[in-house]
């Protein structure tokens, strides 16, 4: 049991770990002032430019990897694992360096889902990429993606269903966070990619 939360606890410090906010900084660029002020890679990009946009959703999605891996390698089994996954998040979404702040953690449930079962994580991919490249509203990619994993990961068998209930959390998480995009989205006033303001 102490080691199970000790587990969880070193995932969400490590998912609150700001690769945005510390390569914005490097760059001198402080991301509460530009765009949404968010500290993912979508707002880097508007930002920053695209390599750090890269390394950001690079950074954000090894978050997440790295939790549900760690557990993996520790000897825990797949509901620990997408636990101490969801923890990541948890942490990149209310980042103990920032207050409680944070992103909305869609790189970095990515990471966690490519762990537990990597085709279902690139059914994600191509369903944002899909999405992205039809709307360029990377909002919209990121909840069309996540809402369809469960059902992808269930259909095809992709995981069990330990992995379906861990992509369902994350569905959650995700939708829950971008509320105020969604209201943006149904008022026509979403920033699509690659805008700068």
């Amino acid at each position: 049991m102490y080691a199970g939360l000790l587990l969880l606890l070193s995932s969400y410090i490590l998912g609150s770990v700001p690769f945005g906010v510390v390569i914005a900084r490097l760059k001198g660029v402080d991301l509460k002032k530009i765009g949404s002020g968010n500290i993912g890679a979508t707002n880097v990009l508007r930002g920053v430019g695209k390599a750090a946009a890269l390394f950001t959703l690079l950074g954000d999605s090894l978050k997440g990897a790295a939790a549900a891996l760690a557990a993996r390698r520790l000897g825990f089994d797949v509901p620990w694992q997408g636990l101490a996954g969801l923890c990541a998040v948890l942490g990149h979404n209310f980042s103990i360096f920032l207050g409680g702040r944070g992103g909305k953690g869609v790189a970095t449930s990515l990471g966690v889902v490519a762990v537990l079962s990597p085709l279902a994580a690139l059914f994600s991919i191509g369903c944002w990429l899909a999405v992205a490249f039809l709307t360029r509203y990377s909002s919209l990619a990121a909840l069309t993606a996540f809402v369809l994993l469960p059902l992808f990961i269930l259909g095809t068998g992709a995981g069990g269903k330990g992995v379906a209930l861990t992509a369902a959390a994350l569905a959650l998480l995700i939708l829950l966070r971008h509320a105020g995009n969604i209201k943006r989205l149904l008022e026509g006033r979403e920033r699509r990619i690659g805008e700068k303001t």
